[in-house]
């Protein structure tokens, strides 16, 4: 609680997932953090509903013990505990910031996606698909860099900002929900290029 106080957000602590749905406030969370613990499983449902009612990023906090757990959950942003201040307050800002950006009227388009950069917002053909906050980030920074290739120590430095702990493999899953969620006739947008890294478009 006092991490985050440092990093200039009001705390506000609350047990489980029913009550952060009903104690949100009306201009909406800034972002959600949660302690795993000793059962991550718990933590991670907690965030999925979260997430899924009221379209907040999340930062779960994990014991290196329970990294290994991890893989495949749906948060979009980790650190180690016990809790670094300078990092803490470093990431916090980041993913609460750029949920606040103010780019009103910009859309970022190619082909049939659109991309609402002020609601966060994505479409594909007129239909909504549902991203988290860094799939939403990858695809913004593909869809603004098309045809260029990327490996995947620049996307995590240029989509994450920092050296993330999952490293490289972070970028292939966030990769391959991306496709799945373009759906298949669209996820040869995302193109492997082979040592290398992704090309889009």
């Amino acid at each position: 609680m006092s991490a985050l106080r440092g990093a200039g957000f009001e705390a506000t602590p609350i047990a489980d997932a029913a009550a952060v749905v009903e104690a949100q406030p009306a201009a909406g969370w800034a972002l959600l953090v949660v302690e795993l613990g000793d059962d991550p499983l718990v933590g991670l449902a907690v965030a999925r509903r979260v997430r899924n009612e009221c379209a907040v990023a999340v930062l779960v906090v994990a014991d290196r013990s329970v990294v290994g757990d991890l893989a495949g959950a749906d948060f979009d942003d980790f650190i180690l505990a016990p809790i670094d201040p300078a990092e803490l307050t470093a990431r916090t800002r980041r993913l609460a910031g750029a949920a606040q950006e103010s780019n009103h009227d910009e859309i970022v388009s190619f082909k049939d996606l659109a991309l609402n950069l002020a609601t966060y917002q994505a479409t594909v053909g007129h239909e909504p698909i549902d991203l988290t906050y860094m799939e939403y980030e990858l695809l913004r920074y593909f869809a603004t860099n098309p045809g260029r290739v990327w490996s995947r120590e620049q996307l995590l430095n240029r989509v994450w900002g920092y050296d993330y702990f999952g490293g490289a493999r972070t970028v292939d899953v966030h990769v391959r929900r991306l496709r799945a969620k373009l759906g298949e006739e669209r996820a040869s947008w995302i193109t492997t290029v082979r040592s290398v890294g992704y090309r889009f478009g």
